[in-house]
């Protein structure tokens, strides 16, 4: 039987590496998502109210882009990570503790967010030259969406 990849119409090179990028940014979002659940859980301040729920909208949000991704990786034919163990060590973003002040939390989001939109552009080229609609598409959607998460919250810090 063919790999999945080659029903697909991907080489299965092409695949594999775009894979592996893809498991890059699961770690970063599975970091991301955690980073968040703890500011939600421990924020800390006037703006009390206002980032609890900020916060749960954004792990809300992270949750099901990790499931998509997740699939795309599964999809692609290659295998998701699934442990924290191959998180801490893939993921650029790293564990925020002890974080509880509005500008803080709001700031470790951003550099967080940012480094995810990244790492989203790093990929885009690599899925362009496999000519991998499927994750230039959920992406693209990804990047426009997260675009104006960035806007928003830096509009905060003014």
């Amino acid at each position: 039987m063919k790999k999945i990849s080659e029903l697909l119409g991907l080489k299965a090179s092409e695949a594999e590496k775009l894979g592996e990028k893809l498991n890059e940014l699961l770690a970063n979002y599975q970091m991301y998502y955690q980073n968040l659940r703890g500011f939600h859980w421990n924020i800390k301040g006037e703006k009390f109210f206002e980032l609890h729920a900020k916060f749960e909208e954004l792990y809300d949000d992270a949750v099901l882009k990790i499931d998509e991704v997740a699939e795309r990786i599964l999809t692609l034919g290659t295998t998701p990570y699934h442990t924290f163990t191959d998180y801490l060590k893939v993921s650029s973003i790293k564990e925020a503790k002890g974080l509880s002040g509005g500008k803080e939390t709001v700031e470790t989001t951003l550099e967080n967010l940012s480094t995810i939109i990244r790492l989203e552009r790093e990929i885009l080229p690599i899925a362009q030259e496999a000519g991998d609609e499927g994750t230039l598409t959920l992406l693209t959607d990804y990047i426009s969406q997260q675009e104006k998460v960035v806007w928003m919250l830096s509009a905060t810090l003014r």
